[in-house]
C-alpha cells in the first residue's frame, strides 16, 4: 500500500466553499481521503474522471458522482500527481493519455499566447487600448476555477452580511430543486453552484465568480410561474459558467491581473479581487456577455426540460413594465431585439415534453408573504 499526503483541495457537499486540504491513500482498489478528521472514504478508479487544471494546465483534477452531488479532488503538488499515476491501475491509463493530449495542446496554444504577449510593451498597451475585452475574455478563461471560487465567496460574505437570508422554507427548497435540474444539464460543468436566497423586495439576481448565485424573493413574488424564475437562474448560470464576472474583474484591474495571472501569484490576483469586495457587484457586463448568457440560458432551460417561454415571458413583462422601477433592469437591459433573438432561438429548438417541478408555485409565493398581525381580542 503506498501512501502519500499531496497538497489538494477538496470540493463538494460537506466542504469548505473555497475547498479543503485532503489527505489522501491510494490502494490496489481506489484513492482513500478524508478531510481532516473525517472519516475516509474510499474512491473507485472506475468512478473517477481525469483532467488537467490550474493555469500551467499543471493540476491533475479527479471528478466522481457523489450521492451529495458532483466531488472534485485538486493536486496541485508535482510529487503527489506522480506518485498518483504511478499507483493507479491500467483502468485510468487511457484518461491518462487522454489528459496529457489536452495538456499539451492546451500548453502549445499558452506558448504562442505568451510570445504574442511579450513582443513589445508598446505593442501590448496598443492591444490593451483597441481590444481590452478580448484580452480579459482570454485571461479570465486561465484563472483556476479555485481561484475564482475565493474571490466570489469574499464578495458573497460582503454582500451577505447585512442581509436577511432563508436558510430552508418552500422558497429555497424550490431554488435548489430548478438549480440541480439546470445545472445538472451543463457539460462537463466544473462548477459547485451555492445559490443563496434573500428576503427583499428587489425583483433582482446576479451571479459571482466561482459559482455563487443570489436570488431576492421579490423576483419570486414577481414571477407568475416557476418557468419564469427558472430562466433568470439559468441566465445567471450561464453567466458563471462562460466566467463573466472574471472578465469584468480582469479588466477592472487591468495589467496587474493580467500579470498575476501569466505567472501564477494567486495571492496577488485573488488579494486584488477580494479588495473591490461588494464592488464586484456593480461591474456591469456587456451587451455581449448579456446575449450570450441570453442565448445560452435559453438552450439550458429546454435541456432541463422547463417550457424555455417562461424565460422570454418574463424578461418582455419586465422590459414593458413603464410605470414600475424594476431593479433587475439595471444590470440585465432588455430591449426589444434581445426578446426577437431569444423566441428565433426558442423556434429553432425542438419541440419535447416538458417536465414539472415538484412544489406548488402559489403555495410558494404565498409563503413569501408576510404574516398577518394577530387580530385584536
Amino acid at each position: 500500500m503506498t501512501q502519500f499526503l499531496p497538497n489538494a483541495l477538496c470540493y463538494g457537499e460537506g466542504f469548505p466553499g473555497a475547498g479543503g486540504p485532503c489527505h489522501l491513500e491510494v490502494t490496489p482498489d481506489g484513492l482513500w481521503f478524508r478531510l481532516s478528521e473525517a472519516p475516509a472514504e474510499l474512491i473507485l478508479y472506475g468512478m473517477l474522471s481525469v483532467r488537467a487544471g490550474g493555469f500551467d494546465h499543471d493540476h491533475l483534477v479527479l471528478t466522481w458522482a457523489h450521492p451529495a452531488g458532483t466531488r472534485t479532488l485538486y493536486f496541485k503538488d508535482p510529487a503527489a500527481i506522480l506518485a498518483f499515476r504511478r499507483a493507479a491501475p491500467s483502468v485510468l491509463a487511457a484518461e491518462f493519455e487522454r489528459t496529457a493530449r489536452r495538456v499539451r495542446q492546451a500548453r502549445s496554444r499558452r506558448r504562442g499566447w505568451l510570445l504574442a504577449g511579450a513582443g513589445s510593451v508598446v505593442g501590448l498597451m496598443l492591444f490593451l487600448w483597441f481590444g481590452s475585452d478580448l484580452l480579459a475574455r482570454s485571461a479570465a478563461r486561465h484563472v483556476p476555477i479555485e481561484w475564482e471560487r475565493q474571490i466570489g465567496e469574499a464578495a458573497r460574505a460582503d454582500f451577505l452580511r447585512n442581509q436577511a437570508v432563508l436558510k430552508d422554507g418552500p422558497a429555497v427548497m424550490a431554488v435548489q430543486e430548478m438549480t440541480k435540474r439546470l445545472s445538472d444539464q451543463i457539460p462537463e460543468n466544473p462548477y459547485r453552484f451555492d445559490v443563496t436566497v434573500v428576503r427583499s423586495d428587489t425583483v433582482n439576481a446576479f451571479a459571482l465568480p466561482g459559482g455563487y448565485v443570489v436570488v431576492f424573493t421579490g423576483l419570486m413574488k414577481k414571477a407568475e410561474s416557476p418557468e419564469e424564475v427558472a430562466g433568470v437562474l439559468a441566465h445567471e448560470l450561464n453567466h458563471v459558467v462562460q466566467r463573466h464576472a472574471m472578465e469584468r474583474i480582469v479588466k477592472t484591474l487591468g495589467l496587474v491581473a493580467i500579470a498575476s495571472i501569466v505567472f501564477g501569484n494567486q495571492e496577488g490576483l485573488v488579494g486584488l479581487a477580494k479588495q473591490l469586495g461588494i464592488e464586484l457587484l456593480t461591474l456591469k457586463f456587456g451587451r455581449e456577455q448579456e446575449t450570450e448568457a441570453d442565448v445560452t440560458g435559453i438552450r439550458l432551460v429546454h435541456r432541463a426540460k422547463i417550457p424555455p417561454d417562461g424565460m422570454i415571458r418574463f424578461f418582455e413583462k419586465l422590459s414593458e413594465s413603464d410605470k414600475l422601477h424594476v431593479e433587475l433592469l439595471s444590470t440585465h437591459p432588455m430591449s426589444t431585439a434581445r426578446a426577437e433573438r431569444l423566441k428565433q432561438e426558442l423556434a429553432s429548438l425542438p419541440k419535447q415534453e416538458p417536465v414539472p417541478f415538484s412544489f406548488e408555485w402559489t403555495t410558494l409565493r404565498a409563503s413569501l408573504e408576510p404574516e398577518a398581525p394577530p387580530s385584536p381580542k
